[in-house]
């Protein structure tokens, strides 16, 4: 370079250096007052500038200075660092946390993120932009640059910086960012809103998703409005963020182009509007409703499926906005989403309405009135999946004044298992009207089953009652037994010997279902259900069935009532995903009579060897309900010897009865309560007891007995005889 004069400068001299002119350019030294040596004259320059501190400096490129105390926990800010945040003095305390009404939680992560890592990794310095919100909404960039300063453990215990605005910088870099964003949002939006409807089943399901927790976001909207076109009508089946009531006009009306859901379901086309008064003006029609229409855009998408218009579907947002085109075609795609799942649902619930009435003309649409009791039944389809499903319940009337109740469970939740389920019902009350006994009903149902061309098969428990008599005979494939709670509160599932279930014991060869007798006595009530009253998912079946028998002990005294609260309280809390059947039966309590005796009756058959076994269990539950302690053991031995001497020297079974006897005052061994226990068989022969021998191998049942009792004897019955014995409960006076 040269001088003025075109001579060269000379070497570098720092303290010539003047930024002021020549564009930076250097000059002599200035030699004091007299002419320049160059001969130049100094006029023409510009008056020298004022001098600019450091902090004007940075305040003139919207830069302030931070003073990080870490451990105090202050972080000091200059008043141009304060500006960047957007912060008056008075608002800002000095501590770092009260920087998050400025900095949302999301930038306030990646901050603390990049100074942890500095500080991990030992650097003496960090950088990083984010994004602060100011006092009117709007976002700023910022960028922050920060040193960190340790003591001689390496410990950081302070930083110094700066902290300045960086939206021109990264103006370019921020809106690709913004598109790059823009687009994930969107394609998340589509993803979660494909994921929620692809587990929708009916149209029901398909609101509950819309109208749903978030429902209307997914959409990026803040309302929402869906509705279905149905001959020649357009009905709202679903609105979600609107204020106040929508008007019945508005929720039902023909195709027309005056409203806006209605136009675009009829002109296949989408409406995109920016404003609720571009929305007005297109449709006057809503003018009377502005309270109810929020202040922003508004759109409004024809929903096409198999091109056919199922609906439409209505976005709103509380903001004005332009619809841009990556706008347009995300509300497009989602329609084209939800206009699928509504086609699919709507298809389910005709399947299903058509299931559902073949199910109901297939169950029982009248429960016959029966003489000496009453009769409640219920039954529930899942709640998942078609409502449909293999369970089913009947009440027959049977010669003699009998009553025979069904319960059965078809395997499957589907039309197959419900047709199915039609069959074997019809079958099964066919052979229960000729008056067959239960095992044979259910021989010939399992058989009927089998030869069906279907590879389901059935569970059933099936009971013929005679309330005059109190007699229950019981047969089981499969299934649960009943449930008896008797007048007195006491519950107990009864045992009942059962077979396979139908079908398969058939295809097995094992098509026998051996019959239990019971007795329910008046007061007493009878329940037979399905396992959908008792399964619930994740749990043992053993906690259900108490439950339930807790639930039928202390439920309502009347039997309608109580169908109910089973129903309603333990088959819909356990999840529902069962379908159910329950049959309750009652026995009324004679007329006139004082309240009955606590008493059970076993029917035991001749040809059953597990028969006195049946009987030790039962009296064991019993005896523990009765509180009769250290008696039980001798009751389940005395009843062990009665009946096996009914087996081995009688032709017939044996009627087990146990009573629980009240005192009877004035009347000699009254004063305490007892049980009485008697073993009825058919036979007029006359037990005879004998006195055994050292090496007999029989005769000493009746000398148990007799050891055993506080009292014993037989009395004649009819065309047989019974014998019976009295245990006095102790510590009763």
């Amino acid at each position: 370079m040269t001088g003025r004069d075109g001579t060269p400068p000379g070497p570098y001299d720092p303290s010539r250096y003047d930024p002021r002119r020549d564009g930076g350019l250097y000059r002599p030294a200035d030699p004091g007052p007299g002419p320049d040596p160059d001969g130049a004259d100094d006029s023409d320059l510009p008056p020298p500038l004022d001098p600019i501190a450091l902090a004007d400096r940075l305040a003139l490129n919207r830069a302030g200075t931070f003073d990080w105390d870490l451990d105090r926990r202050t972080l000091e800010l200059d008043a141009c660092g304060l500006e960047v945040f957007d912060l008056r003095p008075e608002e800002y305390d000095g501590r770092p946390a009260s920087l998050a009404a400025r900095i949302p939680p999301e930038e306030g992560y990646r901050l603390d993120a990049a100074v942890s890592q500095a500080i991990q990794d030992g650097a003496p310095s960090y950088g990083v932009y984010f994004r602060v919100h100011c006092r009117d909404g709007t976002p700023r960039w910022t960028h922050t640059q920060g040193h960190l300063l340790r003591d001689g453990d390496g410990r950081p215990y302070r930083i110094v910086g700066l902290v300045r605005e960086a939206g021109t910088e990264l103006a370019d870099s921020v809106l690709l960012r913004s598109l790059q964003e823009n687009r994930q949002r969107q394609t998340v939006m589509v993803q979660q809103t494909t994921a929620a409807l692809s587990r929708a089943l009916s149209v029901a399901d398909v609101t509950r998703v819309l109208t749903g927790t978030g429902g209307a976001r997914r959409f990026g909207a803040d309302a929402l409005i869906l509705g279905l076109v149905d001959s020649g009508r357009f009905e709202v089946i679903a609105i979600t963020g609107l204020p106040g009531t929508t008007p019945e006009d508005m929720m039902a009306s023909r195709l027309d182009d005056t409203l806006p859901l209605s136009d675009a379901a009829l002109t296949r086309r989408a409406a995109f509007l920016s404003s609720r008064g571009e929305l007005i003006a297109r449709y006057p029609r809503l003018r009377p409703y502005l309270d109810r229409i929020p202040t922003g855009s508004a759109v409004f998408l024809p929903l096409v499926a198999q091109d056919r218009v199922v609906g439409a579907l209505g976005l709103f947002n509380a903001e004005p906005k332009q619809h841009t085109a990556e706008d347009r075609n995300l509300a497009l795609a989602l329609a084209g989403v939800v206009a699928q799942s509504l086609q699919r649902a709507t298809l389910f619930d005709q399947e299903r309405e058509f299931a559902t009435g073949l199910q109901a003309t297939m169950l029982p649409r009248l429960v016959p009135d029966i003489a000496g009791g009453e009769v409640a039944v219920r039954y529930h389809a899942a709640s998942t999946g078609r409502d449909i499903g293999g369970d089913w319940y009947d009440v027959i009337p049977l010669p003699q004044g009998r009553t025979g109740l069904v319960v059965g469970d078809v395997q499957g939740h589907d039309t197959h298992a419900a047709a199915v389920m039609g069959q074997l019902r019809i079958a099964l009350r066919a052979y229960a009207t000729e008056g067959h006994a239960p095992e044979t009903v259910l021989v010939r149902a399992s058989r009927f089953l089998a030869e069906l061309e279907t590879e389901r098969f059935a569970t059933c428990t099936y009971v013929q009652a005679d309330l005059e008599s109190g007699a229950l005979h019981v047969a089981r494939a499969g299934h649960l037994g009943p449930l008896i709670r008797d007048a007195a509160g006491h519950t107990d599932w009864h045992p009942v010997r059962g077979g396979l279930p139908l079908g398969l014991a058939t295809a097995f060869g094992q098509d026998h279902f051996p019959e239990t007798q019971l007795f329910l006595e008046p007061g007493s009530r009878l329940l037979l259900c399905t396992d959908g009253l008792v399964e619930t998912p994740g749990e043992d079946i053993a906690t259900g069935i108490d439950a339930l028998a807790a639930a039928v002990r202390d439920g309502p005294t009347g039997l309608e009532a109580l169908a109910d609260r089973l129903s309603d309280e333990l088959w819909a809390r356990s999840g529902s995903a069962d379908d159910m059947a329950l049959v309750l039966l009652h026995r009324h309590p004679s007329a006139g009579t004082a309240p009955t005796t606590p008493r059970f009756r076993l029917h035991v058959h001749q040809a059953d060897p597990s028969g006195a076994s049946e009987v030790r269990a039962m009296l064991r539950r019993t005896m523990d309900q009765w509180r009769a302690g250290s008696l039980a053991y001798d009751i389940e031995v005395a009843a062990t010897e009665l009946v096996t001497n009914a087996l081995t020297h009688t032709d017939s079974g044996a009627l087990v009865t146990v009573e629980l006897l009240p005192t009877r005052p004035g009347v000699p061994g009254g004063a305490r309560r007892r049980i009485r226990l008697e073993v009825e068989d058919r036979s007029s022969r006359w037990p005879r007891r004998r006195t055994p021998g050292e090496t007999a191998t029989s005769g000493r049942g009746l000398m148990m007995v007799e050891a055993l009792a506080d009292s014993w004897g037989a009395e004649p019955r009819g065309s047989g005889k019974a014998l019976w014995c009295e245990f006095a409960l102790p510590g009763e006076e």
